[in-house]
């Protein structure tokens, strides 16, 4: 995708600036957060795949694996998904009750297409907890502020035929809503499945 390099200039910059003292993952103590102390995440007002208005607060007391992404997404998304979705139900598998404390989330950056008729059956294809969310221009670009994440569109052949530039992240939160790690669902779904056992208390 050509967005990928994008995808990695906007992530390290987002992180960069969310937490300057952070050089590297684990570069705290043991048991200190790679970014305990982040700038990142925070208060949102979406709208889910079955209609329903959602907020940050539905989620007290869930630890939340979020990844921002569109579904007409050719080949980047659908992948990363996948193994978000191996990972988490490897870890559900290992450890059951720790496994349904985190809720994976995405977040669309195309809300133009990505309505909650479209995000249902996309959402479904990849966990069935999966919780996809949609809102207004408005909505999403204050999100993704607040997230860390970049995102633009880069025109195609048709008015619809466009597609979209975004920050390749996967990111887990506390029960709190605090950040705690980057997810590498790049790595593959045993590398998802390692962090969230790592971080999931």
């Amino acid at each position: 995708m050509a967005g990928e390099e994008m995808n990695k200039t906007a992530l390290f910059a987002a992180i960069a600036g969310a937490c300057l003292s952070l050089c590297a993952c684990g570069s705290g103590g043991a048991g200190t957060a790679p970014l305990a102390g982040a700038s990142l995440g925070g208060p949102f007002s979406l709208v889910d795949q079955d209609g329903r208005r959602v907020t940050d607060e539905d989620f007290i007391g869930k630890h939340r694996l979020v990844y921002f992404g569109f579904s007409y997404c050719p080949d980047v998304c659908p992948v990363d998904l996948q193994r978000i979705g191996q990972g988490l139900r490897q870890f559900e598998k290992s450890d059951p009750a720790r496994g349904a404390r985190i809720v994976p989330i995405f977040v669309t950056v195309d809300p133009a297409r990505d309505t909650p008729a479209t995000l249902k059956p996309y959402a479904a294809a990849f966990h069935p907890r999966l919780v996809a969310l949609t809102g207004s221009e408005a909505e999403i670009a204050a999100a993704a502020k607040r997230y860390g994440i970049a995102y633009s569109k880069r025109p195609g052949a048709g008015a619809d035929a466009y597609t979209m530039d975004h920050s390749r992240i996967a990111a887990l939160y506390g029960p709190d809503g605090r950040p705690i790690a980057i997810v590498p669902q790049d790595e593959g779904a045993g590398a998802v499945a390692e962090t969230l056992a790592l971080w999931v208390k």
